[in-house]
């Protein structure tokens, strides 16, 4: 099973030229599940449906930018029962963006799991929203999974270095508000000690948007919830995709990470 998380960056910038670059790199990866971030609903148009075409499921974020930017699910098998939530932990948390939301998707796959696409705030500042927001993604996976022995898998654009609370929180180092979960780091599992930064100078979107200062970061995820005595699925691959240019085109402003999952 291959599974997948990529923030699209919306529609800016050169919009026809990365929409060819992601579409011919979504066909050729061939994804099974994909969480994708600042995906584009407007109107007429379906982002996600018009990079990845008519073979699978989607589930998008209801709630939307005023350009339509949200998040979205796909899956090649279909899904059975949808949660989502939004997560306006603290007065802080600005509800016009699209950040802040989770979406929670039984997988009717061979073998059924959760796939989770967790989007907490953006901010630099906002890591205490950040780490009430993993906490009730985590408790909406425990409550959506009521005591059943499902794998869940968790993606997202965390927007959290590993050694944020929110991070260790997820990976089972420390206890956020009471509660403990533990979730393997499919990146630190296939190559533990090498940063793996997903927003990072090296891309020039980066640099040349929002982000001028940025030195770079690894806060996109996907992460395997453990039971017993480790990872509900074993980890076959993991590397990260769209992390360099094609005829010098950047597909986004975040690298994306893909795993394969037995």
């Amino acid at each position: 099973m291959r599974v997948a998380t990529l923030n699209l960056w919306a529609r800016h910038g050169d919009w026809p030229a990365r929409r060819e670059v992601l579409a011919d790199g979504l066909r050729s990866l061939g994804p099974d599940l994909v969480a994708f971030q600042e995906s584009v609903v407007a109107g007429s148009y379906d982002q996600v449906a018009d990079l990845l075409g008519p073979a699978y499921h989607i589930v998008h974020q209801g709630s939307a930018e005023p350009d339509g930017t949200r998040s979205s699910i796909a899956s090649r098998w279909a899904f059975g029962e949808v949660r989502a939530a939004r997560m306006p932990v603290t007065g802080r948390v600005d509800l016009s963006e699209s950040a802040a939301w989770v979406g929670v998707a039984e997988v009717r796959a061979p073998s059924p799991l959760l796939f989770v696409n967790h989007k907490p705030s953006f901010r630099l500042g906002q890591e205490r929203e950040r780490e009430l927001q993993a906490v009730a993604s985590a408790r909406l996976i425990e409550e959506v999974l009521d005591g059943r022995d499902l794998p869940v898998v968790v993606a997202g654009d965390f927007d959290a270095a590993p050694e944020s609370a929110s991070m260790r929180f997820w990976r089972g180092l420390q206890s956020l508000e009471g509660m403990s979960v533990c979730y393997r780091d499919l990146w630190e599992w296939a190559h533990p000690g090498v940063d793996g930064h997903t927003f990072t100078p090296v891309n020039p979107l980066v640099t040349g948007g929002n982000w001028p200062l940025e030195t770079g970061r690894r806060i996109d995820y996907l992460l395997v919830r453990c039971a017993g005595n480790g990872p509900s699925l074993p980890l076959r691959d993991c590397r990260r995709v769209f992390d360099r240019p094609v005829g010098g085109v950047w597909a986004s402003d975040h690298f994306g990470v893909v795993a394969d999952l037995s």
